[in-house]
């Protein structure tokens, strides 16, 4: 359950867990446009609806300044949803992260050692680097200072709550193509 994030000016920035919106709400950052209605949160003294669309109250600047989260999701937009082996498209839900130098011989989790791979070539390559694998890396893993943009809806398709779907027309509106007639 997630919730949409608008800027001050109404303009769609980002989908976030519902539990950072809230915590967003609590302090004072952004006001609740939209909610779930048949979703709460109890705490000890109160209960919340889950916010569903939230708006920030001034100009936002440092809202993104951390960089790239680095998370699953954001693995798989970066790699453009493809093994980075084989090459194979592969789904967000589908999908294993691999480490190019495995943790057994010292490899972190992060960004440089992270990289999208199908289950066969994750199978194939198990706990060895790709050279002792015979294997190519199609890109070098590296972190993103950005992630392609997301067409809300071709990401949520039917998914999307109803309650997006205003706000989300907007960017259709401003960026889409004018029609010649």
């Amino acid at each position: 359950m997630d919730t949409l994030v608008l800027s001050h000016t109404y303009m769609p920035l980002a989908r976030i867990c519902w539990q950072d919106a809230l915590s967003m709400v609590v302090t004072g950052r952004v006001e609740v446009l939209e909610e779930y209605e048949d979703r709460f949160v109890h705490s000890a003294y109160r209960v919340f609806n889950v916010p569903s669309v939230v708006r920030f109250i001034k100009a936002v600047t440092g809202f993104f300044r951390r960089g790239v989260k680095f998370n699953r999701r954001n693995i798989w937009l970066r790699d453009k949803g493809h093994c980075q082996y084989c090459g194979d498209t592969v789904t967000l839900s589908g999908f294993t992260f691999d480490h190019v130098t495995p943790r057994r011989l010292g490899g972190k989790t992060v960004w440089e050692n992270i990289v999208v791979s199908c289950h066969d070539c994750n199978q194939r390559k198990r706990d060895r680097t790709p050279q002792q694998a015979g294997m190519t890396l199609r890109a070098v893993p590296q972190r993103p200072k950005s992630l392609p943009k997301e067409d809300f809806t071709k990401a949520w398709g039917g998914d999307m709550p109803q309650s997006w779907k205003d706000y989300i027309g907007t960017v259709q509106y401003w960026h889409g193509r004018l029609s010649e007639t």
